[in-house]
């Protein structure tokens, strides 16, 4: 952990947050929320309603069950939606029901070849980038740079030890004994502010904020591409 191959076995039954637009949350949502210390709604409000448009083409990858796909595919009545996961997703999100707007893409590496060139305005991920090493995550963000046109932005939640820390192990529902183990032996890999806007930056993304402060375990890094 955390390999491809284990991040493909792990969540093939597909994530499901619930419908992260609704006011008051079902059970599964609530419990995620008191994990996060945080609301759903609120992160979609505020980190991804000001960075989308009725005809925004956006990227999300890893969307399980498709709980913030579908919030997404609300506001982009003229966009599209291009979701990429190592899951078939389509018997979940049912692209067919969409009109052209969804294409889902199952894809067995990092590498965004199944998308084209400066096509994309926002680029969304919320419980992906946490399960992953750092090794990972330049590959994900290198490979989806040149994918977004000039001046689009990106926002991914992910694990930050240093606000966990705060926050509490225990409350956060991450184990304590990761703090004695590798990275390569635990689900929730080392990473902080510091060291993902450096990560970010050496790829070549603009760093807009390094956490947007919408949930008080991980961070949010919100990433623009310059050029």
């Amino acid at each position: 952990m955390p390999t491809l191959d284990w991040l493909k076995k792990e969540y093939s039954y597909g994530y499901d947050s619930g419908n992260v637009l609704s006011i008051i949350p079902n059970f599964r949502r609530f419990r995620d929320e008191t994990r996060i210390g945080g609301s759903y709604r609120q992160v979609f409000l505020k980190g991804v309603l000001p960075y989308i448009k009725p005809d925004s083409v956006v990227i999300e990858l890893g969307p399980g069950k498709g709980s913030w796909s579908r919030a997404i595919l609300n506001y982009i009545p003229e966009g599209k939606l291009h979701t990429l996961d190592f899951q078939d997703v389509s018997p979940w999100l049912k692209p067919e029901n969409y009109g052209g707007r969804l294409v889902c893409h199952q894809v067995e590496n990092s590498s965004f070849s199944c998308l084209d060139d400066n096509c994309f305005d926002f680029f969304w991920s919320f419980g992906v980038l946490c399960h992953n090493n750092l090794e990972n995550i330049r590959e994900i963000l290198q490979n989806s740079l040149q994918k977004m046109k000039v001046g689009g932005v990106a926002i991914h939640q992910y694990g930050d030890w240093e606000k966990l820390n705060d926050y509490g192990w225990k409350k956060g529902k991450v184990p304590e004994r990761f703090k004695n183990l590798p990275n390569d032996e635990i689900w929730w890999p080392r990473n902080n502010q510091q060291m993902m806007s450096s990560l970010a930056k050496e790829v070549g993304w603009q760093v807009i904020s390094p956490d947007l402060g919408l949930v008080k375990r991980d961070s949010m890094i919100a990433l623009r591409r310059e050029k």
